[in-house]
């Protein structure tokens, strides 16, 4: 294991930012931890990179215990890489001269010497700005520059790297391009990695499971498609991306019957298999790539608001008896405004019991 949390919990006075989390991140995975701005997140990411101490529990990285028991292992000491979301270059200093700060005395020599710096040039032909290394930070583009903070990072060979919301200054174009070459050199690397951020988009793409949290306290963890298909609240299923909540009665082990039909309901708050069996009715999260359209003249909804995405699009519906719907399909088929069409559960649709 590479980084083990055992209710770890950190509070600024009367204000608990982080309440007993714990946590246990394999060597090599590509870990998410995702929530909205002020859940505790970033302060969660400072606790294991020993910028702030625990009020309570303990933090393991490697083999090594590094917080808690009495014991306190300074920040420089826990062989902790750490990528910010403002870069944090030195701006009168070079590319290769940034990359070789947090190795040894002689590297940081070699580099202000002009001489080959071999740390500090590995990790940045590693990011592929080798042919920039004589450059300086307002020379680059936002993209280079936040590869040049990931070399610094990835330099010194560390057991974890910590990135902290590290695509939100970058335009959205910009992000996804670079989201895809930090998980490669991340993966490349063999580095076990931690991000924070609150872009569900970026949490479900790169990570290997993630963390879901909300007001200092981990509300969920899995695979990106264990926790966006089976959430494990109501608030989770929302916070991951639109969804219709729907009222239903339990049908047998697994079944449940909606106004808009019957879906098989695993997993959830609930639980897998019977746990729903007993209640007379219960909540279900259906995500809108879950239903199917065709036009009817005499059909279950109307449209009412149609948001075109290019790939995709998201309908909402007005239903006769269970109010507004949302609907997304691909764009290779569109439905007018003012159209009235039947909407019902796509072949296969699986739901979530979030009560």
């Amino acid at each position: 294991m590479s980084v083990c949390l055992r209710g770890v919990a950190k509070a600024f006075g009367a204000t608990e930012a982080v309440r007993d989390v714990s946590l246990d991140i394999a060597r090599g995975e590509l870990f998410t931890v995702l929530g909205p701005s002020g859940c505790g997140k970033t302060t969660l990411l400072r606790l294991v990179a020993g910028f702030e101490r625990p009020s309570a529990g303990e933090v393991r990285v490697g083999d090594r215990l590094v917080a808690g028991e009495g014991t306190w292992v300074p920040a420089e000491q826990r062989r902790i890489g750490m990528v910010f979301q403002e870069y944090a270059l030195f701006p009168h200093l070079t590319v290769e001269r940034n990359v070789a700060f947090g190795l040894s005395r002689q590297e940081r020599r070699r580099a202000r010497s002009n001489a080959a710096a071999p740390k500090a040039r590995t990790a940045l032909e590693l990011v592929g700005l080798q042919h920039k290394a004589d450059r300086l930070p307002h020379e680059l583009s936002g993209g280079e520059r936040q590869r040049v903070a990931l070399a610094r990072a990835l330099a010194p060979q560390p057991e974890l790297v910590l990135l902290d919301e590290p695509f939100s200054s970058l335009d959205a174009t910009l992000r996804a391009d670079l989201r895809r070459e930090v998980e490669l050199i991340l993966r490349e690397a063999k580095a076990t990695a931690v991000l924070v951020t609150h872009d569900q988009e970026e949490a479900l793409s790169l990570a290997d499971r993630l963390a879901v949290m909300r007001a200092g306290r981990i509300v969920q963890t899995g695979a990106p498609e264990e926790v966006y298909a089976r959430p494990a609240d109501r608030w989770a299923a929302g916070f991951l991306g639109e969804v219709n909540v729907l009222s239903g009665v339990p049908r047998g082990d697994r079944a449940v019957e909606t106004w808009l039909g019957s879906f098989d309901a695993r997993g959830g708050a609930a639980g897998p298999g019977g746990a729903t069996a007993s209640k007379a009715s219960v909540h279900v999260a259906v995500r809108p790539e879950q239903l199917a359209l065709r036009v009817d003249s005499l059909g279950n909804a109307e449209v009412i608001e149609r948001e075109f995405r290019g790939h995709d699009v998201l309908y909402r519906l007005r239903h006769e008896v269970g109010g507004m719907v949302l609907v997304q399909l691909p764009s290779l088929e569109l439905f007018e405004v003012g159209e009235r069409v039947h909407v019902r559960p796509a072949r296969a649709a699986v739901a979530s019991v979030v009560d």
